[in-house]
């Protein structure tokens, strides 16, 4: 039973619902074999959070909540007695599972540990909001080892710049002339996806530096499709002159039906 469970984590369909360990750090799986490294817990009022390394690709997952229908669902986090943040989380083939938009910042945020609160709005009975309060234990090395495992840094300054960025994902006074249009990958199976990308600006408007921040599934090609993209899109500063040199993030949904669409990101209350 624990193997299925531990497989279908890989996949992104669950996390292993086990008891928790009462060890000071979280659970840990892997398989060499296919770059596989799982740090997970799971609490007994059915969740299940993990952070996943797999052939490079970095995601942080939780599973157990109620059912969602669409590609994306908001969710409400916060840390210790912090103020809530709407964040917006992907919607993996099982609909109990939710796939972080930024999962590294959260990783690094998650291996504190302490108090975790996680706010479902309408999830609850009568479409009312679901709240969780979760007792996270600390991750000395798990979930390092995971960040590791994907080449994600384990302090990263790039974190505070991401919280400064307005519900765009693009710096104070700065716009997209030229958006992102990614095409469809070409030979892919899946009905559906999504890529998440940070980049660093240029004065002349022109991104560098571009890293796929997470995407799902992995090896449907969306994050390469993504950072293509970022090649012929443009920004340009809304009050003239040259682009500020700082940091942008935008997410692209795929859909097998229609064209992709580049979505907002969106902010803390």
């Amino acid at each position: 039973m624990k193997t299925a469970l531990i497989a279908a984590a890989a996949l992104a369909h669950a996390i292993p619902l086990l008891a928790q360990d009462t060890a000071s750090d979280w659970d840990m799986t892997r398989d060499p074999d296919k770059k596989l490294v799982i740090a997970y817990t799971a609490f007994d009022n059915g969740l299940g959070i993990g952070a996943r390394c797999m052939n490079g690709s970095f995601l942080v997952l939780i599973s157990g909540l109620p059912p969602a229908t669409g590609a994306t669902r908001t969710l409400k986090v916060a840390f210790q007695d912090d103020d809530f943040n709407d964040q917006r989380w992907n919607v993996a083939e099982n609909p109990v599972v939710a796939i972080s938009d930024s999962p590294s910042p959260l990783a690094r945020d998650m291996r504190e540990g302490g108090k975790m609160q996680v706010i479902v709005p309408g999830g609850g009975e009568g479409g009312r909001n679901l709240r969780y309060v979760l007792d996270l234990p600390a991750s000395s090395t798990a979930i390092d080892e995971a960040l590791q495992a994907c080449g994600r840094p384990l302090v990263d300054p790039r974190d505070a710049e991401l919280d400064a960025l307005a519900d765009d994902g693009l710096p104070l006074d700065t716009e997209w002339s030229r958006p992102p249009e990614p095409a469809y990958p070409r030979g892919r199976t899946y009905s559906r996806g999504f890529a998440t990308v940070s980049c660093l600006t240029q004065p002349d408007g022109r991104v560098r530096d571009c890293v796929v921040e997470t995407e799902h599934p992995i090896d449907g090609g969306f994050g390469r499709a993504a950072i293509e993209a970022t090649r012929r899109a443009r920004l340009r500063n809304k009050n003239g002159g040259e682009v500020p040199l700082g940091m942008i993030q935008y997410r692209t949904t795929f859909t097998m039906e229609s064209s992709p669409s580049t979505g907002s990101r969106l902010r803390s209350n």
